[in-house]
């Protein structure tokens, strides 16, 4: 018998095909801080979920406990707003259920790294086909500014007066070492790439990571700006795209080239190098994004950007599928009466 949810999960929609970025925009107040990250990236979320071509009502977004678990009040979908660190599980335990759903996870990076890094990583590893959004700020900001898994050694927070003493997860290597499918990286201030880099996950079937810097303005303002600003961003950052050549800079003069199993930054207007020496980016092979992954926090490299990797495996709800149907195959229908009453039961 069909649920009252199945049976609305499964109505057809009207017009879908004809929705728009206002479609997916409920009549609500967005509650984040004026000039939050998490701002700028509902925008792009919003405008792509038209381009998907299915209907509203198989979408879902997830979320845990955070300034990122606001997100699914703020899209015109159906959402499920979750406990501390817990927005994993219960969208995999979704997929699984329903496959046919698009279920996207919002956290944070408190949220993801610290009480829900246990459920990271193994979704990661058994690889659920999910699209994980994960806002990186550098700092817990619902409970007022102190400092997150990711916070950098010194950095001084609310709960850490006289600076951080920890080392700062680096959270793409570590989506790599789960074995992770799909990994990626980009930021608040590029809308048109960050959307681009929300349609490839959504594309790829697997799990999908995405870490994206989002700026705190109240708790950690301007964490990113090297990174994320016009005026700078060219030389710190490199935006990786399969297939090219691996250079940045503001006129593209400078190349990374492998010395050894290092990575080296080379300029193309000297040095006596060329494009022809520059390494190219292949989405594909796992060595190359550790090695892009571990250059996150270096001081001569640039900070990459775009997907890191993209690779293919089958995903855990395909499996779970494939397992119940060959069982299915090899012993026929099971009867739910006759297991509840197993081979020991008497009538009265």
């Amino acid at each position: 018998m069909k649920t009252i949810i199945d049976q609305i999960l499964e109505k057809p929609h009207v017009g879908e095909d004809h929705l728009t970025s206002k479609d997916f925009k409920p009549d609500v107040d967005v509650r984040w801080c004026a000039g939050c990250g998490a701002i700028s990236v509902l925008s792009p979320a919003q405008r792509l979920m038209p381009d998907l071509g299915i209907p509203k009502e198989k979408i879902v977004f997830v979320s845990g406990i955070g300034c990122s678990g606001r997100f699914p009040y703020y899209m015109d979908t159906y959402g499920f707003h979750g406990i501390h660190g817990r927005g994993l599980p219960i969208a995999s335990g979704l997929k699984i259920a329903r496959p046919d759903l698009s279920v996207w996870v919002v956290t944070g990076d408190g949220d993801n790294m610290s009480i829900g890094g246990n459920h990271f990583i193994h979704a990661c590893r058994r690889n659920v086909d999910l699209n994980i959004l994960m806002f990186n700020n550098e700092v817990y900001s619902l409970t007022k500014g102190q400092y997150s898994p990711t916070s950098h050694r010194g950095q001084i927070t609310k709960s850490s007066p006289l600076g951080v003493l920890d080392d700062p997860f680096n959270p793409v290597a570590l989506a790599l070492g789960a074995s992770a499918t799909f990994v990626a990286r980009g930021h608040d201030k590029d809308r048109q790439q960050l959307q681009n880099l929300l349609l490839q996950a959504y594309q790829h079937k697997g799990t999908s990571f995405i870490e994206i810097y989002t700026n705190c303005r109240i708790f950690n303002d301007g964490a990113f700006d090297q990174y994320t600003n016009a005026d700078t961003r060219d030389d710190h950052t490199i935006f990786v795209e399969h297939g090219k050549p691996l250079v940045f800079g503001k006129t593209k003069n400078k190349g990374l080239i492998m010395d050894g199993f290092t990575p080296r930054v080379v300029a193309l207007d000297g040095d006596g190098r060329s494009l022809n020496d520059v390494m190219v980016h292949n989405q594909n092979d796992t060595t190359l994004a550790f090695i892009l992954a571990n250059m996150t926090y270096s001081e001569e490299l640039p900070r990459p950007m775009g997907v890191l990797q993209n690779i293919d495996k089958s995903s855990y709800e395909q499996q779970v599928e494939d397992q119940i149907e060959n069982e299915i195959k090899e012993k026929g229908e099971g009867n739910l009466e006759s297991l509840l009453q197993g081979s020991n039961y008497w009538e009265v």
